[in-house]
């Protein structure tokens, strides 16, 4: 395995099992379409299976655990929300939506046991579901993992009290700010931050117009800043086509890469796509009928595994 302090070569995927678009999280998921058919389902495992064709081409260890479907977990192809990983610790997250509470039972850590991967420090934070108390892991926590930030816009699935929490147990400094988006003619707040923005070792690429408070929005700017990033600003347009969920990651000869969907590639212009590539090969592979039904795109479906 190679890591750096921010990326790492070693990918944990779910092969989804039973994928549809989840009516549990649709509520405030406003990425969600109303997508169905008998053949969406095995559109979504085909564009799985082709994106981790994709990523292991680019000399990514991808670890896949696959859902068999008994348990009716329609998004367990998003696993960077239920678990986390640092360096022989791993996360558990408490989350919003029930049925994804059953995503536990899958056990990713048995299966990465199964490959040499064991983690004898557990921090669980799935008891906190019981008090109504969310954060859906790097779905809601966009870690600099350099400069020991977490950053994190508040939602129903983001409380406060736990981000704190995690910054304290795993060693972070919090910077929490709200990031809102147009659903019809209001605006709500979005679901997971990792849709709004990205942290890589050099360059954060975020969506600045979803920050309404013009005083949050200008600290952010200056903590980026601070911290040696460079900005990379994308529309609330583009943040719509998932040019906000992306994930850098380094190859197995140590390459740096840059993982996100066709669509969301689609969706930069020349000089936007220039900027990303002076920080690493962008790898695309198209995912609509799982943006469209799961409301997530690449970065979600990827759970980074740091030993």
């Amino acid at each position: 395995m190679i890591a750096n302090t921010q990326t790492t070569d070693t990918l944990l995927m779910v092969r989804p099992g039973q994928f549809r678009k989840n009516e549990e999280t649709a509520i405030d998921n406003y990425f969600q379409e109303d997508v169905g058919g008998r053949h969406l389902a095995i559109s979504a495992t085909r564009e799985f299976d082709h994106f981790v064709t994709t990523l292991t081409d680019f000399g990514l260890n991808t670890l896949v655990l696959q859902d068999d479907g008994h348990l009716d977990t329609p998004d367990s192809i998003f696993p960077n929300n239920t678990i986390s990983f640092h360096k022989r610790t791993a996360v558990i997250y408490p989350m919003f939506a029930q049925n994804r509470r059953r995503e536990r039972q899958l056990n990713p850590l048995g299966a990465l046991a199964s490959w040499g991967l064991i983690y004898d420090d557990i921090i669980d934070y799935s008891k906190h579901e019981e008090q109504n108390i969310f954060l859906e892991g790097t779905g809601c926590l966009i870690l600099d993992r350099i400069n020991r930030i977490a950053y994190c816009s508040l939602s129903a699935r983001a409380h406060a009290p736990l981000i704190h929490q995690f910054c304290l147990d795993l060693g972070y400094e919090a910077f929490i700010f709200q990031a809102n988006q147009t659903v019809g003619n209001l605006r709500k707040p979005i679901y997971h931050t990792n849709v709004m923005m990205a942290i890589g070792t050099h360059f954060a690429q975020i969506c600045l117009d979803s920050i309404d408070n013009v005083l949050e929005r200008d600290k952010l700017i200056h903590r980026l800043e601070a911290s040696g990033k460079t900005i990379l600003p994308i529309s609330e347009d583009q943040m719509n086509h998932f040019a906000g969920n992306i994930l850098e990651v380094c190859s197995t000869s140590g390459s740096p890469g840059i993982v996100m969907s066709s669509q969301a590639y689609r969706s930069l212009n020349r000089s936007q796509i220039d900027q990303l590539e002076s920080f690493g090969t962008i790898i695309h592979s198209p995912l609509d009928t799982i943006e469209a039904a799961g409301g997530g795109s690449a970065r979600c479906m990827i759970a980074e595994v740091f030993y």
